[in-house]
């Protein structure tokens, strides 16, 4: 039994393919939030990225700004802004201000930077990335705090500096680092007290790592004098549901190909040669790095990585746009409708009900029957009164 419900939610890297229209595509995003949003998805994680044409979002925070306005309670994250692209203090003053235009919905999600053409286009040592991101979070976070800050680095200065505007939410947004196979992201969340989003959870190499990865952060923690939070901890898997798992198999039978060529492309150790072996969602289903199915099997796969980590807070889907815009949504409405009360229970009382209903009404017919019997004599009664 766990201590707290899991929640869900998703991650827009995104996908989109280059034969589509990017205005369009730009459009159904936002639809997409604002769709999870009424079926009671807890959070939505945006992604940076520069090139490759697939994946469209140069910036997070305009889309989180976008997305905000016609949103309840979702909660937006950037998932994640690459922090060696940027100057720290601008960070911190995009980050406050979307906190207080959002009210408090917004989260800071921190990393290096995945695609290497993002960083050859700026001139930056791909080897250095992860570096220049732990030197920018701890510039950061004192920023976030209110505090000033001088420091002179190979790549940015900041000279006496302080934000002027302090967060709406306090002491400041949550704050997650990107985690997929190297232990980089558990060691600095570890260190600095951050969650973790496991962008790779369901990839061999990063389900392998993943418990790993988490121990390390564990470990690091308890050397800093702090504990690991498992509700900040984020698992990331791609899926499509229907109500038939040929239904669902026929939905992503044309953009789920177009996504293996592109993410064998792109994806640290690539689609593990499954390229050109098969049919795709045979190979990513039988790997166990993905849902193509029914909602059932979604909630066997969940279970899976909760007996491989333990608790975790988040399930985000990775939001893929294998099938056609309409399917996408019913994905997400079965998902909403089946996956998500399995997880927390909130059906229990109702299952008990009826699980009791045939004994219950059994040891009451008797009476029920007496009702019945009482009413009808009644009206005899009545009947038999009148005069003739």
């Amino acid at each position: 039994m766990h201590d707290f419900p899991l929640e869900h939610g998703i991650f827009l890297a995104p996908y989109h393919d280059i034969s589509e229209n990017p205005t369009i595509a730009l459009r159904r995003d936002l639809e997409l939030i604002e769709h999870i949003d009424r079926l009671g998805f807890a959070e939505a994680w945006i992604g940076e990225h520069h090139s490759t044409g697939w994946e469209l979002i140069a910036s997070p925070e305009l889309m989180i700004a976008a997305a905000a306005e016609n949103t309840r309670r979702v909660r937006l994250g950037t998932g994640v802004i690459s922090l060696p692209f940027h100057n720290p203090l601008m960070v911190a003053n995009r980050i406050i201000q979307l906190d207080h235009m959002t009210m408090g919905r917004v989260m800071f999600g921190a990393g290096p930077g995945l695609l290497p053409t993002d960083a050859l286009m700026l001139g930056i040592d791909i080897k250095a990335q992860r570096e220049m991101m732990v030197e920018a979070l701890e510039v950061i976070l004192p920023l976030l705090r209110g505090e000033e800050v001088t420091h002179q680095s190979s790549w940015f200065t900041l000279n006496r500096a302080r934000v002027h505007l302090l967060p709406y939410t306090h002491p400041h947004p949550e704050i997650a680092v990107a985690s997929a196979i190297t232990p980089s992201g558990g060691m600095l969340a570890g260190r600095l007290g951050l969650g973790m989003l496991c962008v790779a959870a369901t990839e061999t190499a990063g389900f392998d790592a993943l418990g790993t990865n988490w121990q390390v952060a564990n470990e690091v923690a308890a050397e800093h004098g702090r504990t690991m939070d498992a509700r900040r901890l984020r698992l990331v898997a791609p899926m499509h549901l229907a109500e038939t798992r040929e239904k669902a198999r026929a939905d992503v039978a044309q953009g789920l190909a177009r996504w293996c060529e592109y993410f064998d492309r792109v994806a640290p150790k690539g689609m593990g040669g499954l390229v050109n072996r098969g049919d795709p969602a045979d190979l990513l289903t039988a790997s166990g790095r993905a849902v193509i199915g029914t909602p059932d099997e979604a909630i066997v796969m969940i279970e899976k990585l909760q007996a491989k980590q333990g608790q975790f807070g988040v399930m985000l889907l990775s939001a893929h746009n294998w099938a056609e815009w309409e399917s996408t949504q019913r994905s997400y409405e079965l998902y909403a409708r089946f996956v998500m009360p399995h997880f927390s229970r909130v059906n229990r009382i109702r299952e008990d009900s009826f699980s009791r209903l045939r004994a219950d009404f059994e040891s009451l017919d008797a009476e029920r029957q007496k009702g019945v019997d009482r009413a009808f004599a009644q009206w005899r009664e009545r009947k038999d009164s009148k005069p003739p």
